[in-house]
């Protein structure tokens, strides 16, 4: 699953999801992790809602984003687009949280978890 991290400095989760000005994106299963990528969103303008939804604009793929902060409006909307929002306790690295989340994936995930992960599985079409 694609997952996102707001980081300033490519290797904490030290951003505010409505700071962020890059997100930095990695693949992650079970048992393989790889970065695949950054995503720049637009910060101008005056309007709130208009830089949330860039944001989630940007994400649309992802099936979580870790952050260090996020106001109550953006993790609903991000909610609704399906994509997850988990606040970092800490400024954890984001190698370890990716060890910690590929953990989880290799037991029993819990069932927001699982259906995250299929976020991007299209159901088979039956004639």
């Amino acid at each position: 699953m694609k997952v996102a991290f707001a980081s300033t400095d490519r290797i904490h989760v030290d951003e505010h999801f409505g700071r962020a000005e890059v997100f930095y994106l990695w693949e992650i299963g079970p048992e393989e992790a790889e970065f695949s990528g950054m995503v720049q969103v637009r910060t101008e303008g005056d309007d709130e809602a208009d830089r949330i939804e860039a944001r989630c604009a940007g994400l649309s793929d992802c099936a979580l984003v870790y952050v260090a902060e996020i106001g109550g409006p953006a993790a609903a909307r991000l909610v609704a687009k399906k994509i997850h929002p988990i606040k970092s306790k800490e400024r954890e690295p984001i190698t370890v949280v990716v060890k910690k989340l590929q953990e989880v994936l290799r037991d029993t995930p819990p069932p927001w978890l699982r259906k995250a992960m299929l976020k991007n599985e299209r159901p088979a079409f039956v004639s």
